[in-house]
């Protein structure tokens, strides 16, 4: 198995995943604005190929943000949920607007969807993926080396020394991906 180093070749990795390209193409469809999909959509296709998996790991949820100071309820994203599943009914869709997740969040509110993805508790979790125009795109705030080495480490705002250090324990102890992926390694 070829390990991945750069963001192309993760990419390539995305682009061979007819699975994968499908749902990118529907959320794309949406034209939601600064829209991504990240977290375990991407984390977890990585860490499958890592671990030599044959079969896809099962996902929770396919997260989906976008950027929309205007439309801030989350009915909107309820909306967009629906119109998602009308496309591919059997994908688990989970659509959050970034410019209100600060407040759930108990955050300084973010100025973007990247500025969103950058306030997620783990760096191999923090990343994005989108059809623009047809082309994919990454958005790796922390870049991808932590992602394809399968190092889970929180990111800085969830560094030891701040309040926030303990949702992430939380999320690792409560998601135990090293269940499903044995060769992590997971700071504490």
């Amino acid at each position: 198995m070829k390990l991945i180093k750069t963001e192309e070749e993760l990419k390539s990795l995305i682009a061979a995943d007819e699975w994968m390209v499908d749902i990118l193409k529907n959320v794309e469809k949406l034209q939601l604005p600064d829209s991504w999909i990240c977290a375990g959509f991407i984390r977890s296709k990585v860490w499958d190929c890592l671990h030599e998996k044959e079969y896809r790991t099962p996902l929770a949820d396919i997260d989906v943000i976008y950027f929309d100071k205007v439309n801030l309820s989350d009915n909107y994203e309820k909306q967009h949920e629906q119109e998602l599943t009308k496309y591919l009914p059997d994908v688990p869709w989970s659509v959050k607007n970034q410019a209100r997740m600060h407040v759930v969040n108990n955050s300084e509110p973010y100025q973007s969807s990247i500025d969103g993805i950058a306030h997620f508790p783990e760096i191999p979790t923090a990343i994005g993926v989108r059809l623009s125009n047809g082309k994919l795109e990454i958005a790796a705030p922390h870049g991808i080396k932590h992602l394809v080495a399968g190092i889970v480490a929180p990111t800085p705002y969830f560094q030891k020394d701040s309040p926030r250090y303990e949702v992430y324990l939380n999320r690792v102890r409560n998601k135990q991906w090293e269940s499903s992926w044995s060769k992590l390694q997971i700071v504490y």
